[in-house]
């Protein structure tokens, strides 16, 4: 938490969560009190990977000798994930852009699966003096585990700690195709191309064929199908003629990530004629159940076998580079599943091999963040995207990334049209 003095306690304002609310779900500015940033979580040792993954997989009866399986990844790092040196990286940066701006909001920090946890910190909020909250959610795409799950545990956690009705919590909209987002993306691939041209041209092959794989987490069909607004997702399945898990931008999720892609191509000159995919990393739970494919292995192994095939004109694949567009920060999925998996699937194969920077703390990116806080707080005119979707809503429409428990209940959620969790009366 920024130091700063807490603000007067009494009463919470009286109004209705969704006064202010157009029917595109733009929020009019409010007077936020304080910030929060929401985020995964992880293990800050070895004694805390079993526990912690006890938090990720609960509810699904999984036992510690299968976690343990998964437990490689942080063991191979000492215990720690690389999340959490990030966030308060991230947090740094934010208080100094919110400092150098005048905003004068004190920034929490709250996770999913570990501590600090989100309710601990709505209670340290609430007894701080604080009334209305904004949240800002280490996630920029659209699906249940980047937005609506953030949503949820805003909601459950009002209701367990018991300040629902007593502080108010709003999130700050998808910022995939904020131009803070894409442009880091941007400035990474054109920089991994000049390097792995570099790299190929001293090795006597300086046309060398490249591709750019865009990766992102990929995620249960399921969650594919249920992501973002009912209409945009219907849309979406007519104009490709696909059903999500079909192919890329049959869905919501796949489609943004498209989307941003063709943006940090648009801006880099030096990919002009280079081919480019979306690929997947780090699916989990029980092979029978379909997630988004490809994965980034096997798109690689797939290239590799397709342009070394005798007779093809494009020549044989020398290397490639990947783009972790879909993450903000560079944790355990990319420092696991890209910088060590990926890469010796394409070393083995004879392939150069670059993985370009996520945002992290980039200046734009911070500075990005900010200016989406902004906005919600009336202090800046317009709401900056490129793209095709254009300014994502603040508050999710009805049934948007939706997802039924094993019990058939649908967990409480805020910021949204349908949401259940009462907001404070006094």
């Amino acid at each position: 938490m920024s130091a700063s003095t807490p603000a007067s306690s009494g009463p919470a304002p009286s109004h209705d969560p969704l006064a202010g609310v157009d029917e595109h779900g733009t929020m009019a500015p409010k007077a936020y009190d304080a910030l929060l940033l929401a985020s995964f979580g992880g293990p800050e040792g070895q004694d805390d990977v079993i526990p912690f993954l006890r938090n990720v997989t609960a509810g699904r009866g999984i036992p510690d000798e299968r976690l343990e399986e998964v437990a490689t990844h942080y063991r191979a790092n000492g215990g720690v994930s690389p999340i959490n040196a990030q966030n308060r990286a991230l947090m740094a940066a934010l208080e100094a852009e919110l400092a150098a701006r005048g905003i004068e909001i004190p920034l929490y920090w709250g996770n999913r699966n570990w501590a600090p946890y989100i309710p601990e910190t709505l209670e340290q909020i609430h007894a701080d003096g604080h009334r209305r909250l904004l949240t800002v959610a280490t996630s920029a795409y659209s699906s249940y585990s980047s937005c609506r799950q953030y949503r949820e545990d805003l909601g459950m956690a009002l209701r367990s700690t018991g300040l629902e009705g007593r502080l108010e919590a709003d999130k700050i909209r998808q910022y995939f195709n904020h131009p803070g987002f894409v442009e880091p993306f941007a400035e990474g691939l054109r920089a991994g191309l000049a390097e792995i041209r570099a790299e190929l041209a001293g090795a006597g092959n300086p046309e060398g064929r490249l591709h750019v794989f865009f990766a992102t987490h990929s995620i249960p069909t399921s969650d594919a199908e249920a992501a973002g607004p009912r209409p945009l997702a219907a849309e979406l399945q007519e104009q490709t003629g696909l059903a999500p898990g079909e192919g890329n931008g049959a869905d919501v999720y796949s489609a943004q990530h498209l989307d941003v892609a063709e943006q940090i191509l648009q801006l880099v000159p030096e990919a002009a004629g280079v081919d480019w995919s979306l690929v997947y990393q780090s699916r989990s739970g029980a092979p029978h159940v379909p997630w988004l494919e490809p994965d980034i292995n096997d798109a690689i192994e797939e290239l590799v076998a397709e342009t070394r095939t005798e007779g093809n004109d494009g020549g044989a694949l020398a290397g490639v580079v990947v783009v972790p567009l879909g993450f903000v920060s560079d944790h355990m999925e990319v420092v696991w599943d890209l910088d060590t998996e990926a890469k010796e699937t394409a070393e083995n194969l004879g392939l150069a091999f670059r993985r370009t920077p996520t945002p992290g703390t980039h200046p734009a990116f911070i500075s990005g963040l900010v200016d989406i806080v902004e906005e919600r707080l009336g202090r800046r005119p317009g709401r900056a995207a490129v793209g095709c979707f254009g300014a994502w809503n603040d508050v999710c429409a009805p049934n948007c990334c939706v997802k039924v428990m094993r019990d058939g209940t649908v967990r409480p959620t805020v910021a949204a049209f349908d949401a259940e969790v009462g907001a404070p009366t006094r």
